[in-house]
């Protein structure tokens, strides 16, 4: 029962919560219920257990509402680290889901992101949901880190590569007029190959939580590949990777992205 709870993110948890007691979800509670609240993605057979098993305890309305906050917030609390996977579900073991995970920090952030991946593709999804939260919260400051490949036997001088890749990711992979900081290694395009490449895959949310993952921000690797992280709620550990960042980028070995 309490898997079903913690696999929502804790916007659409306080949401149900809310929901649960004002009255607006009430038994008999139904899967067309939980959607018309939550939106399709996040309702799922499980959850809706869960709340049954409530009910059969006597603990519905305000009363389960009050349950999923006090989840809620000791999830908020604790520093266990989660185990976030992307691809096949194992039955009978609890973990978080990467694209879930993902969505959930990009789509919940107040103050600060911090992404960094070696590899991206189809740039409007995978950073759809954080420029609609940009939109939504124009305070947010958004920094990307992301690699400039430099393809075996091109001979292309570092500078038009970076242009190149610039002019592609503003006009087509990013997808929204609110603009993020980007930053690059630049030795990922040295002449006479790279000596070395930014292969950092972590996201860092309002230097509270800290994600860190095999996964690249591709659709393969949310959904379909095995890749492992672990998700943590510790803001002295997110405030040290946010930090280290910052620093290759104020000693110039982060440079930015020019602006199309």
């Amino acid at each position: 029962m309490i898997d079903a709870l913690l696999e929502l993110p804790p916007h659409l948890r306080d949401r149900l919560a809310s929901a649960l007691e004002t009255g607006m979800v009430a038994a008999p509670y139904s899967l067309a219920s939980l959607r018309s609240t939550l939106g399709a993605t996040h309702v799922s057979d499980p959850l809706l257990t869960a709340l049954l098993e409530l009910q059969n305890q006597g603990i519905a309305g305000p009363a389960a509402g009050i349950v999923i906050r006090t989840v809620g917030e000791v999830t908020r609390r604790s520093t266990k680290p989660d185990l976030v996977w992307s691809g096949p579900e194992v039955p009978g073991l609890h973990a978080r889901d990467t694209r879930r995970v993902f969505d959930e920090l990009l789509g919940t952030a107040e103050r600060s992101i911090w992404a960094s991946t070696y590899a991206f593709f189809d740039g409007p999804r995978i950073f759809g949901g954080l420029c609609r939260r940009m939109e939504a919260c124009p305070t947010l400051q958004v920094t990307l880190l992301l690699n400039i490949e430099r393809k075996r036997g091109d001979t292309t001088a570092p500078e038009q590569l970076v242009r190149r890749f610039a002019d592609r990711f503003w006009s087509t992979d990013w997808p929204g007029a609110c603009r993020p900081r980007v930053f690059y290694d630049p030795r990922s395009l040295e002449a006479e190959g790279p000596s070395g490449v930014l292969h950092a895959k972590a996201v860092v949310a309002d230097d509270e939580l800290v994600l860190v993952t095999s996964a690249n921000l591709t659709e393969a690797a949310l959904d379909r590949n095995i890749e492992l992280g672990l998700l943590v709620r510790d803001r002295a550990l997110a405030a040290t990777v946010s930090r280290h960042f910052g620093v290759l980028i104020e000693r110039g070995l982060l440079r930015p992205l020019p602006p199309a």
